[in-house]
C-alpha cells in the first residue's frame, strides 16, 4: 500500500514539494509564530490575489503576479504603521482588504476562469511541476540564507525594538524584509494549498513546534520534521480516501497540534 502511489511521478513531484515548502515555512513560520504575525500568514494569502488576477488578465506570469503583490502589501502594511501610527494588526487589517477587494474587483473583469488561476486559487499539491520544485528550492536557499545572515538583529528587534534602535540597527528596515520574506513564502505556499488553507502550513507546524522547543533553531528543525510528515501523510490518506489533497494535509496538521497540546513545556521557549 505504501509503494502503490509511488508508482505516479505526479505523486513523487507532490511528496517532494511538500516536503521544500515544509522547510521554507519552518524557517519563515517560526518568526511569524514567535513574534505573534499568525494574522499577516492570512493576510498575505488573501492579499496576493490582485496580482494573480492582474497577471492572468495581461497574461503573464500568475507567480510573479503574486510576489509582486506580496511584496507590495508587506511594503504596504509597513508604511501605514510607520505614518498611521496604528498598531501591526490594523495596518494588516487595512492593507489586506483593500488588496482583497482590489482583487475581487479584477476578479469580475475576468471573463471566465481557467485551469491555471482555479489552480492556483484552489490549490493543488499533486499538480506540482518541477518548475515550481526549483522555484520553491531556490527561494528556501535565499530565505534561509537571509534569515541566518540577520539572525541576531531580527532577535534583538523581535525581543527588544527600543534597545535595538539605540545600538543603531535600522528596526523599520529589518521589519519590511521580515514582511517580504513572509509574502515570499506565502505564494509559494497558495500554489500548494491555495490561498485559503497556505496559512495552516505556515503556522501550524511551527506553533506545534513551539510546544516543546527549547531555542529558536530547535523549533525551526522540529516544524519543518513536522510539516514534512504531516505533508506525507496527508498526501497518501488523500490517495487512498480519494478526498483534495490540500485540506487534507490541513486536517493533519491541525489534529497533530491537537494532540501535542498535552503535551507541552510549560516554561516555554
Amino acid at each position: 500500500m505504501l509503494l502503490e502511489p509511488l508508482q505516479y511521478g505526479f505523486f513523487l513531484r507532490g511528496l517532494l514539494g511538500v516536503a521544500l515548502v515544509s522547510v521554507l515555512c519552518a524557517l519563515i513560520g517560526s518568526w511569524v509564530v514567535l513574534r505573534g504575525l499568525s494574522y499577516i500568514g492570512d493576510a498575505m494569502s488573501h492579499a496576493v490575489l490582485p496580482g494573480i488576477v492582474g497577471a492572468f488578465l495581461l497574461r503573464g506570469n500568475l507567480l510573479l503576479g503574486a510576489v509582486a503583490a506580496a511584496i507590495i502589501t508587506a511594503l504596504g502594511i509597513g508604511a501605514v504603521g510607520r505614518r498611521s501610527g496604528l498598531k501591526q494588526d490594523s495596518a494588516i487589517g487595512i492593507v489586506f482588504v483593500g488588496m482583497f477587494a482590489l482583487g475581487l474587483v479584477l476578479l469580475s473583469r475576468a471573463p471566465t476562469y481557467t485551469s491555471d488561476l482555479a489552480n492556483f486559487l484552489i490549490g493543488n499539491p499533486l499538480g506540482v511541476t518541477a518548475t515550481d520544485l526549483w522555484s520553491t528550492f531556490i527561494v528556501m536557499l535565499l530565505v534561509g540564507g537571509i534569515l541566518t545572515f540577520i539572525q541576531k538583529e531580527l532577535l534583538l528587534v523581535s525581543f527588544d525594538p527600543t534597545e535595538a534602535r539605540a545600538v543603531g540597527l535600522p528596526v523599520g528596515r529589518l521589519n519590511n524584509l521580515l514582511l517580504i520574506l513572509i509574502g515570499l513564502v506565502v505564494v509559494l505556499t497558495v500554489q500548494l494549498v491555495g490561498t485559503t488553507l497556505s496559512v495552516s502550513l505556515l503556522i501550524t507546524a511551527a506553533a506545534t513546534a513551539r510546544l516543546r522547543a527549547r531555542s529558536l533553531r530547535g523549533m525551526m528543525l522540529a516544524a519543518a520534521v513536522i510539516g514534512a510528515l504531516c505533508g506525507t501523510l496527508g498526501l497518501y490518506l488523500s490517495y487512498f480516501l480519494d478526498t483534495a489533497p490540500g485540506p487534507t494535509i490541513v486536517l493533519v496538521n491541525t489534529l497533530t497540534f491537537l494532540l501535542a497540546l498535552p503535551f507541552r513545556r510549560r516554561e516555554g521557549l
